[in-house]
Protein backbone atom coordinates (compact mmCIF):
# COMPACT_ATOMS: atom_id res chain seq x y z
CA UNK A 1 0.00 0.00 0.00
CA UNK A 2 1.21 3.49 -0.80
CA UNK A 3 -0.23 6.94 -0.25
CA UNK A 4 -1.36 6.99 -3.90
CA UNK A 5 -2.36 4.44 -6.53
CA UNK A 6 -2.66 4.67 -10.32
CA UNK A 7 -4.67 2.40 -12.61
CA UNK A 8 -5.07 2.82 -16.37
CA UNK A 9 -7.88 1.35 -18.44
CA UNK A 10 -9.45 2.33 -21.78
CA UNK A 11 -7.47 5.55 -22.00
CA UNK A 12 -8.32 6.79 -18.49
CA UNK A 13 -5.85 6.93 -15.60
CA UNK A 14 -7.49 6.87 -12.18
CA UNK A 15 -5.17 8.46 -9.64
CA UNK A 16 -6.35 7.76 -6.09
CA UNK A 17 -5.25 9.46 -2.90
CA UNK A 18 -4.93 6.34 -0.80
CA UNK A 19 -4.99 6.85 2.96
CA UNK A 20 -8.63 6.00 3.67
CA UNK A 21 -7.92 5.24 7.33
CA UNK A 22 -6.83 8.89 7.68
CA UNK A 23 -9.49 10.21 5.27
CA UNK A 24 -6.64 10.75 2.79
CA UNK A 25 -4.93 13.38 4.94
CA UNK A 26 -2.14 14.88 2.88
CA UNK A 27 1.49 13.85 3.40
CA UNK A 28 4.71 14.91 1.71
CA UNK A 29 4.97 11.43 0.22
CA UNK A 30 1.49 11.80 -1.26
CA UNK A 31 2.53 15.06 -2.93
CA UNK A 32 5.67 13.48 -4.39
CA UNK A 33 3.73 10.50 -5.69
CA UNK A 34 1.03 12.70 -7.21
CA UNK A 35 3.65 14.85 -8.95
CA UNK A 36 5.30 11.73 -10.36
CA UNK A 37 1.97 10.25 -11.45
CA UNK A 38 1.03 13.44 -13.27
CA UNK A 39 4.36 13.51 -15.11
CA UNK A 40 4.17 9.85 -16.12
CA UNK A 41 0.57 10.04 -17.27
CA UNK A 42 1.29 13.16 -19.32
CA UNK A 43 4.03 11.30 -21.22
CA UNK A 44 1.88 8.23 -21.91
CA UNK A 45 -0.14 8.14 -25.12
CA UNK A 46 -2.30 5.41 -23.58
CA UNK A 47 -3.60 8.00 -21.09
CA UNK A 48 -6.12 10.31 -22.73
CA UNK A 49 -7.65 11.67 -19.50
CA UNK A 50 -6.84 11.60 -15.79
CA UNK A 51 -9.35 11.23 -12.95
CA UNK A 52 -8.11 12.29 -9.51
CA UNK A 53 -10.12 10.94 -6.57
CA UNK A 54 -9.84 9.74 -2.97
CA UNK A 55 -10.14 6.29 -1.44
CA UNK A 56 -12.99 5.73 0.98
CA UNK A 57 -15.55 8.38 1.87
CA UNK A 58 -13.34 11.49 1.65
CA UNK A 59 -11.31 13.18 -1.06
CA UNK A 60 -8.67 14.70 1.23
CA UNK A 61 -9.28 16.36 4.59
CA UNK A 62 -6.12 18.47 4.42
CA UNK A 63 -2.65 18.20 5.88
CA UNK A 64 -2.08 15.33 8.29
CA UNK A 65 -2.10 17.07 11.65
CA UNK A 66 -1.64 13.80 13.54
CA UNK A 67 1.53 12.68 11.77
CA UNK A 68 5.03 12.52 13.28
CA UNK A 69 5.84 16.01 11.99
CA UNK A 70 3.82 19.21 12.45
CA UNK A 71 3.02 20.33 8.88
CA UNK A 72 2.97 23.98 10.01
CA UNK A 73 6.27 24.08 11.93
CA UNK A 74 9.07 26.39 10.76
CA UNK A 75 9.86 25.20 7.22
CA UNK A 76 13.22 24.02 5.86
CA UNK A 77 14.97 26.03 3.16
CA UNK A 78 13.58 23.83 0.37
CA UNK A 79 9.93 24.31 1.45
CA UNK A 80 7.33 25.14 -1.21
CA UNK A 81 3.65 25.96 -0.71
CA UNK A 82 2.93 24.31 -4.08
CA UNK A 83 4.27 20.78 -3.57
CA UNK A 84 2.41 19.18 -6.48
CA UNK A 85 4.65 19.91 -9.46
CA UNK A 86 3.48 19.97 -12.17
CA UNK A 87 0.05 21.21 -11.18
CA UNK A 88 -2.87 19.58 -12.99
CA UNK A 89 -3.42 22.67 -15.14
CA UNK A 90 0.21 22.55 -16.29
CA UNK A 91 -0.25 19.18 -17.99
CA UNK A 92 -1.38 18.56 -21.56
CA UNK A 93 -3.76 15.76 -20.51
CA UNK A 94 -7.24 16.76 -19.28
CA UNK A 95 -7.66 16.23 -15.52
CA UNK A 96 -11.06 15.66 -13.87
CA UNK A 97 -11.20 15.87 -10.08
CA UNK A 98 -13.76 13.41 -8.69
CA UNK A 99 -14.17 15.06 -5.30
CA UNK A 100 -16.04 12.19 -3.68
CA UNK A 101 -16.20 13.59 -0.16
CA UNK A 102 -14.78 16.20 2.19
CA UNK A 103 -11.97 18.30 0.70
CA UNK A 104 -10.38 20.77 3.10
CA UNK A 105 -7.21 22.84 2.96
CA UNK A 106 -4.70 21.38 0.53
CA UNK A 107 -7.27 18.72 -0.28
CA UNK A 108 -9.42 21.39 -1.89
CA UNK A 109 -6.61 23.51 -3.32
CA UNK A 110 -5.23 20.48 -5.21
CA UNK A 111 -8.70 19.84 -6.66
CA UNK A 112 -8.91 23.50 -7.74
CA UNK A 113 -5.98 22.84 -10.08
CA UNK A 114 -7.98 20.33 -12.16
CA UNK A 115 -9.65 21.26 -15.44
CA UNK A 116 -13.06 19.92 -14.38
CA UNK A 117 -14.47 19.21 -10.91
CA UNK A 118 -17.31 16.82 -10.04
CA UNK A 119 -18.07 17.33 -6.34
CA UNK A 120 -20.17 15.55 -3.75
CA UNK A 121 -23.18 17.68 -2.97
CA UNK A 122 -23.30 16.98 0.75
CA UNK A 123 -19.56 17.05 1.52
CA UNK A 124 -17.74 19.85 3.32
CA UNK A 125 -15.22 22.08 1.59
CA UNK A 126 -12.98 24.88 2.83
CA UNK A 127 -9.69 26.63 2.19
CA UNK A 128 -9.30 26.58 5.94
CA UNK A 129 -5.62 27.41 6.29
CA UNK A 130 -6.19 30.93 7.68
CA UNK A 131 -7.98 29.24 10.59
CA UNK A 132 -4.81 27.25 11.27
CA UNK A 133 -2.47 30.24 11.35
CA UNK A 134 -1.17 29.87 7.79
CA UNK A 135 -2.80 30.66 4.41
CA UNK A 136 -4.10 29.06 1.23
CA UNK A 137 -1.58 27.06 -0.80
CA UNK A 138 -1.21 25.22 -4.12
CA UNK A 139 -1.65 28.48 -6.04
CA UNK A 140 -5.18 28.92 -4.68
CA UNK A 141 -4.74 32.72 -4.74
CA UNK A 142 -4.56 32.29 -8.53
CA UNK A 143 -6.94 29.39 -9.20
CA UNK A 144 -9.83 30.62 -7.07
CA UNK A 145 -10.18 34.14 -8.53
CA UNK A 146 -9.93 32.73 -12.05
CA UNK A 147 -12.55 30.06 -11.37
CA UNK A 148 -14.99 32.04 -9.27
CA UNK A 149 -13.97 35.72 -9.32
CA UNK A 150 -12.12 37.89 -6.85
CA UNK A 151 -15.15 38.39 -4.60
CA UNK A 152 -15.69 34.68 -4.05
CA UNK A 153 -11.96 34.07 -3.71
CA UNK A 154 -11.69 36.76 -1.03
CA UNK A 155 -14.66 35.32 0.86
CA UNK A 156 -13.16 31.83 0.91
CA UNK A 157 -9.47 32.65 1.33
CA UNK A 158 -9.88 35.32 4.00
CA UNK A 159 -12.52 33.58 6.11
CA UNK A 160 -11.67 29.91 5.67
CA UNK A 161 -15.42 29.27 5.82
CA UNK A 162 -16.96 25.87 5.09
CA UNK A 163 -19.39 25.31 2.21
CA UNK A 164 -21.07 22.34 0.53
CA UNK A 165 -21.25 21.05 -3.03
CA UNK A 166 -24.39 22.99 -3.93
CA UNK A 167 -22.69 26.24 -2.97
CA UNK A 168 -19.52 25.17 -4.79
CA UNK A 169 -21.62 24.74 -7.93
CA UNK A 170 -23.32 28.10 -7.46
CA UNK A 171 -19.95 29.83 -6.97
CA UNK A 172 -18.48 28.27 -10.11
CA UNK A 173 -16.00 26.05 -8.28
CA UNK A 174 -17.77 22.79 -9.16
CA UNK A 175 -18.78 21.85 -12.71
CA UNK A 176 -21.21 19.25 -11.33
CA UNK A 177 -22.52 18.58 -7.82
CA UNK A 178 -24.00 15.11 -7.38
CA UNK A 179 -24.54 12.61 -4.54
CA UNK A 180 -21.24 11.30 -3.20
CA UNK A 181 -21.91 7.78 -4.45
CA UNK A 182 -22.25 9.11 -8.02
CA UNK A 183 -19.19 11.36 -8.14
CA UNK A 184 -16.65 8.87 -9.47
CA UNK A 185 -19.07 7.46 -12.03
CA UNK A 186 -19.88 10.91 -13.40
CA UNK A 187 -16.20 11.85 -13.54
CA UNK A 188 -15.33 8.56 -15.25
CA UNK A 189 -18.06 9.19 -17.80
CA UNK A 190 -16.54 12.55 -18.68
CA UNK A 191 -13.07 11.05 -18.87
CA UNK A 192 -14.20 8.10 -20.98
CA UNK A 193 -15.92 10.43 -23.44
CA UNK A 194 -12.71 12.49 -23.77
CA UNK A 195 -10.60 9.33 -24.17
CA UNK A 196 -12.78 7.99 -26.96
CA UNK A 197 -14.16 11.00 -28.78
CA UNK A 198 -11.61 13.81 -28.46
CA UNK A 199 -8.46 13.91 -30.57
CA UNK A 200 -5.52 13.77 -28.11
CA UNK A 201 -3.44 16.41 -29.87
CA UNK A 202 -6.45 18.71 -30.15
CA UNK A 203 -7.15 18.32 -26.43
CA UNK A 204 -3.51 18.95 -25.53
CA UNK A 205 -3.24 22.07 -27.69
CA UNK A 206 -6.58 23.44 -26.52
CA UNK A 207 -5.77 22.85 -22.85
CA UNK A 208 -2.37 24.52 -23.08
CA UNK A 209 -3.82 27.50 -25.00
CA UNK A 210 -6.62 27.85 -22.45
CA UNK A 211 -4.40 27.83 -19.36
CA UNK A 212 -1.57 29.83 -20.97
CA UNK A 213 -4.13 32.48 -21.88
CA UNK A 214 -5.29 32.64 -18.26
CA UNK A 215 -1.79 32.52 -16.77
CA UNK A 216 -0.15 34.96 -19.18
CA UNK A 217 -3.06 37.30 -19.71
CA UNK A 218 -3.20 37.08 -23.50
CA UNK A 219 -5.37 39.63 -25.26
CA UNK A 220 -8.15 38.58 -27.69
CA UNK A 221 -6.13 39.22 -30.85
CA UNK A 222 -3.15 37.36 -29.41
CA UNK A 223 -5.43 34.39 -28.81
CA UNK A 224 -6.77 34.73 -32.35
CA UNK A 225 -3.19 34.53 -33.65
CA UNK A 226 -2.40 31.46 -31.55
CA UNK A 227 -5.63 29.71 -32.51
CA UNK A 228 -4.73 30.29 -36.16
CA UNK A 229 -1.20 28.93 -35.73
CA UNK A 230 -2.45 25.85 -33.89
CA UNK A 231 -5.09 25.24 -36.56
CA UNK A 232 -2.23 25.20 -39.08
CA UNK A 233 -0.73 22.31 -37.13
CA UNK A 234 -3.84 20.13 -37.10
CA UNK A 235 -5.74 21.04 -40.28
CA UNK A 236 -4.94 18.48 -42.96
CA UNK A 237 -3.63 16.02 -40.38
CA UNK A 238 -4.58 12.36 -40.24
CA UNK A 239 -6.64 12.96 -37.10
CA UNK A 240 -8.53 15.85 -38.70
CA UNK A 241 -9.47 13.55 -41.58
CA UNK A 242 -10.35 10.75 -39.16
CA UNK A 243 -12.54 13.00 -37.03
CA UNK A 244 -14.65 13.96 -40.03
CA UNK A 245 -14.76 10.42 -41.42
CA UNK A 246 -15.82 8.93 -38.07
CA UNK A 247 -18.57 11.53 -37.70
CA UNK A 248 -19.90 10.96 -41.23
CA UNK A 249 -19.71 7.18 -40.87
CA UNK A 250 -21.20 7.26 -37.36
CA UNK A 251 -18.41 5.24 -35.78
CA UNK A 252 -15.85 5.76 -33.04
CA UNK A 253 -12.73 7.61 -34.20
CA UNK A 254 -9.32 5.94 -34.26
CA UNK A 255 -6.81 8.65 -33.38
CA UNK A 256 -3.17 8.23 -34.40
CA UNK A 257 -1.30 11.40 -33.41
CA UNK A 258 1.18 10.93 -30.56
CA UNK A 259 1.32 13.78 -28.07
CA UNK A 260 4.33 12.17 -26.40
CA UNK A 261 6.31 11.97 -29.65
CA UNK A 262 4.99 14.86 -31.75
CA UNK A 263 4.41 17.61 -29.20
CA UNK A 264 5.74 21.10 -29.92
CA UNK A 265 5.37 23.95 -27.48
CA UNK A 266 2.91 26.68 -28.35
CA UNK A 267 4.39 29.62 -30.25
CA UNK A 268 4.72 33.05 -28.70
CA UNK A 269 1.89 35.46 -29.54
CA UNK A 270 2.61 38.76 -31.27
CA UNK A 271 3.02 41.78 -28.99
CA UNK A 272 -0.13 43.71 -28.15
Amino acid sequence: MTDLTVTVSAGVAVVTLNRPERRNAYTAEMGELLSDAYRRCDQDDDVRAIVLTGAGDAFCVGADLAGPRDPFEAPPAEFTASPVDPAAFELRTPVIAAVNGHAVGIGLTIALQADIRVMAGDAKYAVAQVRRGVLGDAMSHWTLPHLAGVGVAAKLLLTGRTFDGAEALAMGIANRAVPAAEVLGVAMGIAADIALSVAPMSAALSKRLLWDTVARGYRPRQVAHLETELHRRVMGSADAAEGVAAYVQRRDPQWTASVAQQWRALPEPPPV
